[in-house]
């Protein structure tokens, strides 16, 4: 019978979402991700999987295990695990095989629409009273007929892709490892370097894993590319965007603006410059979590479970970052 432990900081109202797609025979147990490592090393010993959301455990725990088949995280982001060390034990690592890209997707063009028609604004001039304080015919715009430059065509930067399409958005991408050219065809991109991309698009939106190749691939000299009626999205990591470089141009006004899910501290700091820009707007890191991710994420970390049980390679396998 598998031996699965699940570390996790999720609710007990959410767990059951994901591990109902538990395959029968399988003994899943779930445990606090803040459990010390005392408690974590005898029930990880002759586990035969692990499931972590967040992705985090140490190597003291790891080092203890005997009998790991697979490490399957319920994120796609695996930054904070050691996968140098999981490959060193042998220990192949899983991501969510882009499980949670519908929700991340749509939270991306829910922010470039956000941004561009001022909601938030809106709604708050409406409550108190000052109905027509913003001239929306200066001030608003539409996505349509506009360029959108995506870093990262993975599968959440596919999903974009998709999305935007029905906006009719022209759509760039840059990726050092592209698709198969039918993809680039049945979603309607075109692939250029990141400094001509940086240059055409009036939005760019930042699809990456956080490796050491992709912190600050965004920093001050990419941003001055940058048109400045441009707007930059971020909801994958905050460190891939240099912070202290974008503030800088947003106050400049050399942007007109930055739509961000993360942030390279999180919670940020009460004194962080951001919160105090009128052209920015600030998420909680929640692109990828909605109600409708759980039951997603679940069926997959428990099919890719399944499959190495069964002997079969587990899919999404990730690899050391740089």
């Amino acid at each position: 019978m598998p031996q699965v432990r699940f570390f996790t900081f999720l609710s007990p109202e959410i767990t059951p979402l994901l591990t109902q797609y538990a395959p029968p025979g399988f003994e899943v147990s779930i445990h606090t991700g803040n459990l010390p490592d005392e408690e974590k090393i005898p029930l990880v010993r002759e586990a035969d999987f692990l499931i972590l959301f967040p992705a985090q455990i140490s190597e003291r725990v790891l080092r203890s295990a005997r009998c790991l088949k697979l490490i399957q995280l319920v994120a796609a982001g695996y930054d904070s695990l050691d996968v140098s060390l999981c490959q060193e034990l042998g220990i192949p690592v899983a991501n969510n095989g882009g499980a949670n890209s519908i929700d991340v997707a749509e939270h991306t063009i829910s922010l470039i629409l956000g941004f561009y028609r001022r909601l938030i604004e809106l709604d708050r001039n409406v409550r108190t009273d000052r109905w027509r304080d913003i001239d929306t015919g200066l001030s608003t715009y539409t996505i349509n007929g506009k360029t959108v430059g995506i870093v990262g065509l993975g599968n959440i930067g596919r999903r974009v892709a998709h999305l935007l399409r029905a906006f009719g958005a022209r759509i760039l991408y840059y990726d050092q490892y592209p698709p198969a050219s039918n993809i680039e065809s049945e979603l309607g991109v075109t692939r250029m370097a990141l400094e001509d991309l940086l240059r055409e698009s009036d939005i760019v939106t930042v699809h990456l894993p956080l490796t050491g190749e992709t912190r600050g691939i965004i920093g001050s000299h990419e941003l001055s590319l940058m048109k400045s009626t441009a707007v930059l999205v971020n909801t994958c990591r905050g460190p891939i965007v240099d912070e202290i470089a974008l503030t800088e141009v947003l106050r400049e006004g050399r942007l007109l603006g930055a739509a961000l899910d993360v942030l390279a501290q999180e919670p940020t700091a009460p004194d962080n410059p951001l919160l105090k820009l009128n052209n920015v707007l600030l998420t909680p890191h929640v692109a990828g979590v909605t109600y409708d991710t759980w039951t997603r994420r679940g069926e997959f970390v428990f099919q890719n479970l399944q499959r190495v049980w069964e002997g079969e390679p587990p899919l999404a396998v990730v690899q050391e970052s740089q």
